[in-house]
């Protein structure tokens, strides 16, 4: 199993945890991860970063895909890939309903049609085999809609990029990793169980590679899910401090009846506990909505506790279909353990 480095996205002010990212490097972590949602960008901190590093792979988790046409995406993702020197990993994902139409003012629409369009954009941009053209439900390039000039001229990029640049997809329902497995090289799984893979997302990944060209299998693909890790030997204390992050997705991430953490939560098994959760986050009761999560939940989806509880539980994700690990981590001591226990 290979590990990587989440730092996910800044708070009010950008941050970039750099004494972290340059320990991972020297270890022999496989890739640090960067995230956006209606703040920092994932891209700038990357390029940062990537000329503060040397050997770790540089990964979007994700773009959202609706702030940036397919073809800017293959544009920043090629131009960064060579400035690093080919250590770009393209993490693609949708984002939810909140944030594509209250944030990017785009329609939300049909994700799963959208995904399938923009990633078929991209490797063609990529191969650069022929000029790009693209006549779809979501996507006309070149665009020849009814304000169109006439004048949009097929093109292929100027910049030769990488046509076996690893494309990631951020997924949670089944219809979305079951398009994931059939179209993409990894998968960034958010709150992934192992214990709880063959129940909620097995199928989806089978039927996935099932639809794939050429016999898709898993070897083939990476499953890459991020896990947030507290080595803590107070264990109440190290679940207190994923609790609201949890409440957060579960509670407040989407709106009632259209949250996809809720549903996730639910798959695992939690209906009733999420249900709470998303009662009191949703009438302003944060600080219940956190009480409400359940500490089995928290181990389901996190590794917590002191170094040898964390060790032992360890086994359960050596034993899933999990191929890399993207750990979430705060401190030098983390970062060192993890690699001692994986590497």
């Amino acid at each position: 199993m290979r590990l990587g480095l989440n730092i996910g996205y800044s708070g009010a002010r950008v941050a970039l945890p750099l004494d972290l990212i340059q320990e991972a490097d020297r270890l022999g972590y496989h890739a640090v991860w960067t995230a956006e949602a209606y703040g920092s960008d994932c891209i700038s901190p990357l390029a940062w970063v990537g000329a503060l590093t040397q050997n770790i792979k540089l990964g979007s988790g994700i773009m959202q895909m609706p702030a940036r046409s397919p073809a800017m995406t293959a544009m920043t993702a090629i131009t960064l890939d060579q400035l690093s020197g080919g250590r770009f990993l393209l993490g693609l994902g949708l984002s939810g309903p909140q944030v594509v139409e209250g944030w990017h003012g785009r329609p939300y629409g049909k994700p799963l049609g959208k995904t399938r369009e923009y990633v078929s954009i991209i490797r063609q941009i990529l191969a650069r085999e022929t000029p790009l053209r693209h006549s779809g439900a979501h996507y006309r390039i070149p665009y020849d809609g009814e304000d169109a000039t006439g004048l949009g001229k097929s093109l292929k990029s100027i910049v030769h990029g990488r046509r076996d640049m690893p494309i990631y997809l951020a997924a949670i329902g089944p219809r979305n990793v079951a398009l994931a497995a059939e179209i993409a090289d990894g998968w960034l799984p958010i709150f992934f169980s192992p214990t709880e893979y063959a129940a909620a997302y097995q199928a989806a990944v089978e039927a996935g590679f099932a639809r794939a060209p050429a016999g898709k299998s898993r070897p083939d693909f990476d499953i890459a899910p991020s896990v947030t890790v507290i080595i803590d030997d107070e264990l109440e204390s190290a679940y207190n401090q994923i609790k609201p992050a949890l409440a957060l997705y579960i509670g407040g991430m989407g709106a009632k009846g259209k949250n996809f953490y809720y549903d996730l939560a639910c798959r695992f098994g939690y209906e009733a506990a999420a249900d709470a959760i998303q009662d009191h986050y949703l009438q302003g009761r944060r600080g219940e909505a956190i009480m409400a999560v359940p500490d089995d939940l928290v181990d389901a989806v996190s590794l917590v506790g002191s170094k040898a509880r964390i060790r032992d539980r360890l086994q359960l994700w050596r034993d899933s279909p999990a191929t890399t690990l993207n750990i979430a981590a705060f401190s030098l001591d983390t970062i060192r353990f993890m690699a001692e226990e994986l590497l």
